[in-house]
């Protein structure tokens, strides 16, 4: 199943899904035949996903088993499909191949000049900035990313996925569900390894095998301790005020929505906000280094970045006032969101939709701890009830559950159970310079959710 290249028709089961649709794109671009379906489809208004990936000639199913026929020769799954699915069953009933979502990108990334970026935190933002430096250096690489791109997004498209023409392949590289190990990339990194999904322990033997299937080039943060720990030596490592590094980070500054820092002497000018953004910065600079270009190309590079989709990405501004959009869903992404953006309002509104029953019970001690640690006197945290996005699973720990503690400590921490219920009261409260943020992840409606705060609080 390896030689995926024997296949024409490619039929991905949610194919809406950010890891899928990315894949979906990316064969589509090689000429292969693709199709899929996903259980968000069959309203009479077709989804904006649906539109874009029919648009480049992928065609888009009601996810009822419709479109798995006999000239499908693999079905693409992710670990969210059970074994129960409709079209699941059905190919296995025709005996059509059944291929891993993972599988298909280690397969993929086998057969091209693969560049890997793993990490719990930052990945899509480091791959979408690796992008975007080899691009604007002329080295037109492909992508595979965990968020849309705002400079392909303005091409209409979903902007997770590019074909390039070069044999350069960007992805991220996924470490909660194991599929991290599958790689065998020739230049690869590891941003930082936080308790998140899983534990220290699993983290560090998933990065552990990671760095052994590197063929030529690990990187790894050196101001992290735990990626400390996977360096080879410090000359292709970076890290922030730290002697160590081979690429590193000083006289860091925010001023408004873009950042300034040095790296090894040159000068940095991006325009994104938070410190954690330029330890991102600094492991594309890296990266691209064992590509082959020159720091100060990143530097001219990055000073054109965009951003991605979510990343704390400015929803709206008006009024002295502006909303950021956040897919912050674990405690050190929660706090960084928060941190980037203290330092653009007197007070910070920050509003977290968990992702989900499980990893709320697995973090919600360290978030609790954490975020109370960094809120100042004057912020807010604002929790709602986690999304649920069906079947069955264990309610032992609540948002009401984590408010009610963290409201021990701290009195500027306030449970709106019901979402919609919230914005009433910060419209009741704002004052002028003031930054609401918003946090979550899978819920697709989350980025609608910003503009409609936007709209009815701050507008």
């Amino acid at each position: 199943m390896n030689n995926y290249n024997q296949y024409n028709h490619f039929f991905f089961i949610g194919v809406a899904g950010t890891g899928m649709s990315a894949i979906a794109q990316y064969l589509c671009g090689c000429g292969k035949k693709v199709s899929g379906s996903d259980r968000q489809f069959g309203s009479e208004t077709k989804m904006p996903i649906q539109e874009q990936l029919e648009k480049q000639g992928i065609c888009c199913h009601n996810q009822d088993a419709s479109g798995i026929t006999a000239d499908v020769d693999v079905v693409v799954v992710s670990t969210a499909i059970e074994d129960t699915n409709v079209e699941l069953v059905k190919a296995r009933e025709l005996g059509i191949n059944v291929m891993k979502r993972s599988e298909l990108l280690a397969a993929i990334s086998g057969e091209a000049r693969t560049i890997a970026i793993g990490g719990t935190s930052g990945k899509s933002t480091t791959t979408a900035m690796v992008f975007h430096i080899m691009q604007e250096c002329g080295f037109d690489p492909s992508i595979m990313s965990g968020a849309g791109l705002v400079t392909l997004q303005e091409k209409g498209l979903p902007g997770n996925a590019w074909n390039g023409k070069s044999n350069w392949l960007v992805i991220e590289s996924d470490e909660s569900d194991g599929s991290i190990v599958s790689y065998h990339p020739e230049i690869s990194a590891v941003l930082n390894v936080d308790r998140d999904h899983k534990e220290y322990d699993v983290l560090m033997d998933l990065f552990t095998q990671f760095k052994a299937h590197t063929s030529s080039v690990f990187i790894a943060n050196q101001s992290h301790p735990m990626s400390k720990q996977l360096s080879v030596n410090a000359k292709n490592d970076f890290g922030v005020d730290n002697d160590e590094a081979g690429y590193n980070g000083t006289d860091f500054k925010q001023e408004g929505f873009s950042i300034s820092f040095k790296c090894n002497g040159t000068p940095f000018e991006i325009p994104v906000i938070g410190r954690h953004n330029m330890e991102n910065a600094l492991a594309a600079t890296a990266i691209c280094s064992a590509v082959g270009i020159p720091v100060k190309d990143s530097a001219k590079a990055l000073s054109t970045y965009r951003g991605i989709y979510r990343r704390t990405q400015l929803a709206g501004e008006a009024n002295g006032c502006c909303v950021i959009d956040d897919f912050a869903h674990n405690p050190a992404e929660v706090v960084c969101a928060i941190k980037a953006c203290q330092t653009i309002g007197k007070r910070v509104w920050a509003w977290f939709q968990p992702h989900g029953f499980g990893p709320l019970k697995f973090m919600h001690e360290e978030l609790e701890k954490e975020v109370l640690k960094v809120l100042r006197k004057d912020d807010y945290f604002l929790l709602s009830d986690v999304y649920y996005a069906g079947g069955t699973v264990e309610r032992t720990v609540t948002s009401s559950d984590v408010a009610d503690r963290m409201k021990f400590e701290n009195g500027h921490v306030l449970y709106f159970g019901n979402r919609e219920i919230m914005p009433p009261y910060i419209k009741m409260n704002l004052q002028p310079g003031d930054v609401i943020l918003t946090m979550g992840a899978r819920d697709n409606s989350l980025s609608d959710f910003a503009k409609k705060i936007f709209n009815d609080v701050v507008k």
